[in-house]
């Protein structure tokens, strides 16, 4: 089997590159995905799949500032991308999206976690819109394409990542928990957070995302999944796993503050459900949280 993985500089490229070292993994500097005729040429090389980690990330503030960027970088590299691989007879493509496609508030807290039926049930959130709605069209791009083509075309929806290959250089690109670690890390006493803490996020390390792709890739799936850990009742809050990631630390002085900033808080849940996830690959387990955080930690 030959494997072409974009992104494979990234986090999840990273621990991929540990579970698969016999393929091609791409970054930025490789390869412009935006340019057609440069996607073009990398097929010229015939793979069996491709595993689509790439995508323009950033956080909050950069999505709200640069909602163009994000929704056109992401839909030109994805279009590319997809159409080039049917071209050069690709047979099984692995899309990576994000929970951040789904509606940014259903109607009723009851239908919480959300199964990926409700994935066009209203827009994605206002701060991440054009991040969202690009890779909504991803998985819509593969489905049309797993349907009347018969491939095995199909996205994973992972929630939120953390892991100790994070951009920890850049705070605009890194992903909140490795961010919060830092700067528990950095910390002279007092850690200060942004907004109320109250929101309900799922977060998954990013090695959990390498292995599915991993299990993914020696069986026919043909259907989207949501890729999250399981929740009892709810997710934690953000002040929950704060409190979590001072605690890795061992050091009991450290004082968690709050600017109580709702405006901050950005979407208060996105939490998705996992029953498809676990109907497909019954026996997967998910490294636990607060494992995960001591691991980062321990490698910062």
């Amino acid at each position: 089997m030959k494997i072409l993985v974009t992104g494979g500089t990234g986090c999840v490229g990273k621990h991929l590159q540990e579970y698969l070292p016999e393929a091609v993994f791409i970054g930025s500097k490789d390869c412009d995905l935006r340019d057609k005729v440069a996607v073009r040429g990398l097929f010229n090389n015939k793979y069996d799949t491709v595993i689509h980690l790439a995508a323009k990330v950033g956080g909050i503030q950069d999505n709200i500032a640069n909602p163009v960027e994000f929704l056109e970088d992401n839909l030109a590299m994805n279009l590319n991308m997809v159409t080039e691989a049917v071209r050069g007879g690709v047979t099984k493509f692995i899309g990576i999206g994000s929970t951040c496609v789904y509606p940014d508030m259903l109607t009723d807290y009851g239908d919480y976690p959300m199964p990926e039926s409700r994935l066009h049930d209203g827009p994605p959130t206002p701060t991440n819109f054009g991040y969202g709605y690009a890779k909504r069209m991803l998985a819509v791009h593969l489905e049309t394409i797993r349907k009347n083509r018969d491939l095995d075309y199909f996205t994973i929806f992972p929630s939120n990542l953390y892991s100790e290959y994070d951009n920890f250089e850049d705070d605009t690109k890194a992903h909140f928990v490795t961010a919060l670690l830092k700067k528990v890390k950095n910390s002279d006493g007092v850690v200060s957070l942004l907004g109320t803490g109250a929101p309900l996020r799922q977060f998954i390390h990013a090695e959990d995302l390498a292995r599915i792709i991993c299990e993914c890739l020696v069986k026919d799936v043909k259907q989207d999944f949501n890729f999250c850990d399981g929740v009892n009742g709810r997710p934690p809050s953000i002040k929950e796993i704060a409190e979590m990631a001072v605690k890795v630390t061992g050091n009991k002085d450290l004082k968690l503050v709050f600017d109580n900033d709702s405006a901050k808080d950005g979407q208060y849940r996105k939490d998705c459900s996992n029953a498809k996830m676990k109907e497909l690959f019954p026996d997967f387990k998910f490294l636990p949280l607060e494992d995960g955080l001591q691991r980062v930690y321990n490698r910062m």
